[in-house]
């Protein structure tokens, strides 16, 4: 199956999660673009619109349209449907998922909420009201990480992957685990991947929805800090790569996975390379000597590196000295020698 196919087939996948009524309109899109879709979005009484890298258009019974005018409206009743489809209509089973704000689908794709929060003593224990849906497309691309192993030559040392939201980062964690798994880049890497929200490796019922290779465990749903010490405790992985790196917990038990040899891939928000810098968790990671090595993301082109850069010389640019870095084609400079 051609890449786009595959694209559009989890677009269809993600799509029928969704309410009849809107569900049948996004499935008779052309299939060119169902392959560029990478968002659905819902928002009540207003029109449903699908977001790509090139921009967003909006759903009109007649197919997509670039102006919201005469597009098809989410209805508030349209959005409690498809939010109970999304729980498989058991709300109770998918609390704390709700608590924290998403759903995660069969396939990896993530329905990212907007409501009311539920709050008791101060700490929000759900919502209500669901006002907004937000379905991000899992997919997975095969040779996305080509670029990371050609400019690196070793993942080594730990790496970090910063970007801002929907630039690639989990697309790119997949092949990575795949690759190495699979022993696409030397010889054959026994792979843990800590998967707190689903999306990594797309598990449903503890079948994978992603191909991680063939010495790849997942820990699907543990929090990333309680997964990261179990993994090392239990499955004595050579590489341990995680999502999303939050806060200075999981920060912590990430440096004592390094502690025991084991090299981390990781994600992190961040629009830019001082922002990863100046955020605490990263910080005290980088001054650790976790991670090597710092891939920075384009915005709005997801997959596409726009930097590389060793920890040491992102610290010492911090402190005033410079650094030298990796463009996106690969031109080598004093960053990485």
């Amino acid at each position: 199956m051609r890449q786009d196919e595959q694209n559009a087939a989890c677009f269809r996948q993600a799509a029928q999660a969704l309410c009849p009524r809107i569900a049948d309109l996004l499935l008779a899109l052309p299939v060119s673009m169902q392959a560029q879709a990478m968002e659905i979005r819902l928002r009540a009484e207003q029109p449903v619109s699908v977001w790509e890298s090139r921009g967003t258009w909006f759903l009109t019974p007649g197919g997509p349209g670039l102006s919201p005018a005469h597009a098809v409206c989410a209805r508030r009743e349209d959005l409690q449907e498809c939010f109970r489809r999304l729980c498989s209509h058991s709300v109770y089973s998918h609390e704390e998922q709700i608590r924290q704000g998403f759903l995660t689908l069969p396939g990896g794709h993530r329905a990212g909420l907007a409501g009311s929060a539920v709050c008791r003593g101060g700490t929000v224990v759900g919502m209500r009201d669901i006002s907004g849906i937000n379905i991000r497309i899992a997919r997975q691309l095969p040779g996305s990480a080509d670029t990371l192993f050609q400019t690196l030559g070793t993942l080594e040392g730990g790496l970090l992957l910063a970007g801002p939201p929907a630039c690639g980062k989990t697309t790119l964690l997949r092949d990575i685990a795949r690759q190495l798994s699979a022993g696409l880049r030397g010889p054959v890497r026994k792979v843990a991947v800590v998967d707190e929200r689903g999306e990594i490796a797309g598990a449903f019922h503890g079948v994978l929805g992603s191909d991680l290779g063939p010495c790849c465990d997942v820990l699907d749903g543990f929090p990333k800090a309680a997964g990261m010490m179990q993994a090392v405790r239990v499955l004595s992985p050579e590489y341990l790569l995680c999502d999303e790196l939050g806060g200075m917990q999981e920060a912590a038990a990430l440096l004592e996975s390094v502690n025991a040899g084991v090299h981390v891939i990781a994600s992190l928000h961040a629009g830019s390379l001082s922002e990863c810098n100046t955020r605490p968790q990263a910080r005290a990671l980088l001054e650790s000597g976790a991670f090597q090595t710092i891939v920075l993301l384009e915005q709005g082109r997801p997959g596409r590196i726009a930097q590389f850069i060793k920890a040491g010389d992102l610290l010492a640019a911090d402190r005033g000295s410079g650094a030298g870095c990796l463009g996106r084609n690969g031109g080598r400079v004093s960053a990485i020698a």
